[in-house]
């Protein structure tokens, strides 16, 4: 009976010093931070945002097939983005169709074995593409109660979706900001970062940089203490005027010269042949572009994840479908290997619209070599 009763109590002590110092004896992680790590993903767009689908056409465009169709490949993850005029009302009601797609993908997704980031993509007080748009109507930075409102809808979603562990599903309460101002963001991550560890304490959100995400702002991002249930996320698409090259909703898409990679990615002569006003935008494709090129633009986003001790994944990267094969698959070959350097998670832009790999029509690849780059099968 003594050697029981010491027994226990010899492990009921070591169990207390667990505690204390905060750590899971069996893997020495905080005692509070999740499973929620990821590697290769896609983006499943243009369903329940930035799309015109509704009703028939909008719950047949993604199914179950969809998600096992994912994981048969290869993928571990899926980034699902929702717009609000999709999920609400003018009025702020849900509209329960649209909710009810959004907890069907991530029921396939788990059933699955993919996890999940719900992306709140577009709210009516801030779209990433306003500015770009010539008119800059985003409010959400200046306005309060645009920013309460933005809280409110996580708080909903929450109260949705906080029965799915968090070890499978995760949130990336906005994409692209474009506050005018650093601080702006910054200030606005701790708002939402203290209501929702309010409601969820262990869920992971996903925290982007300002100006769309881009990495060289990523040195001006402040990120909540000692929260290590966060990734940290960029979006990466240079050298545009090649992923991007004829896409009519760029700048450098106005580009029709010629475009190499690697290498100089615009001659002289094509550079000085071009119109004068995209000139400026794509001055600095005229130098050499690389491999080396691609990995010294991340250096700032993977300092900051270093320097927080926190999970890095890009969040978007891609090439649109029109753009030349090859010149494609050389881009995503670097691309990979430079993530696999550096031990950077990914997500595709994205499944099956115009930058994607899988065709919804002829359900059938639109780009398989793509899709063997991706997963490291060709």
């Amino acid at each position: 009976m003594k050697k029981s009763f010491f027994t226990i109590l010899l492990a009921a002590v070591a169990m207390m010093l667990a505690s204390c110092n905060g750590t899971n004896a069996n893997n020495g992680k905080d005692s509070n931070e999740n499973n929620f790590k990821i590697q290769r993903g896609t983006n499943i767009s243009h369903w329940l945002s930035q799309s015109e689908e509704r009703g028939e056409a909008r719950k047949q465009h993604i199914q179950e097939d969809d998600f096992a169709r994912l994981d048969s490949l290869g993928f571990d993850f899926v980034r699902l983005p929702i717009d609000e005029v999709q999920m609400w009302d003018e009025q702020g009601n849900k509209i329960p169709e649209a909710w009810g797609l959004m907890r069907n993908a991530i029921d396939w997704s788990i059933k699955h074995h993919l996890r999940v980031i719900v992306d709140l993509h577009i709210i009516r007080s801030h779209n990433f593409n306003a500015v770009n748009e010539g008119e800059d109507t985003n409010t959400l930075f200046t306005d309060d109660k645009a920013q309460q409102q933005l809280i409110g809808m996580w708080k909903q979603l929450s109260d949705s979706l906080k029965g799915y562990s968090a070890d499978s599903v995760a949130y990336e309460f906005m994409n692209e900001p474009v506050a005018k101002e650093h601080e702006q963001w910054n200030q606005l991550i701790a708002k939402v970062h203290t209501a929702l560890r309010e409601l969820e304490p262990q869920r992971t959100l996903v925290v982007g940089s300002n100006l769309w995400q881009g990495t060289d702002t990523f040195k001006f991002l402040e990120i909540p203490e000692g929260d290590k249930n966060i990734i940290l996320s960029f979006h990466f698409y240079e050298p545009m005027v090649l992923t991007h090259n004829g896409a009519p909703w760029t700048p450098t898409g106005k580009y029709t010269g010629k475009v190499n990679y690697p290498g100089v990615i615009i001659s002289k002569e094509d550079f000085n042949n071009s119109p004068d006003e995209i000139k400026e935008h794509i001055q600095k494709y005229t130098k050499e572009w690389n491999r080396d090129s691609l990995r010294a633009l991340m250096d700032d986003a993977i300092n900051v994840a270093k320097k927080y001790d926190l999970q890095l994944f890009c969040g978007e990267w891609g090439v649109y479908e029109p753009v030349d094969r090859d010149l494609a698959y050389t881009w995503t070959r670097d691309m990979i290997s430079v993530f696999n350097e550096n031990h950077v998670a990914w997500c595709t832009w994205c499944y099956d619209a115009d930058f994607g790999f899988w065709d919804q029509n002829r359900h059938d690849f639109k780009d398989a070599k793509l899709v063997d780059i991706l997963l490291g099968k060709e």
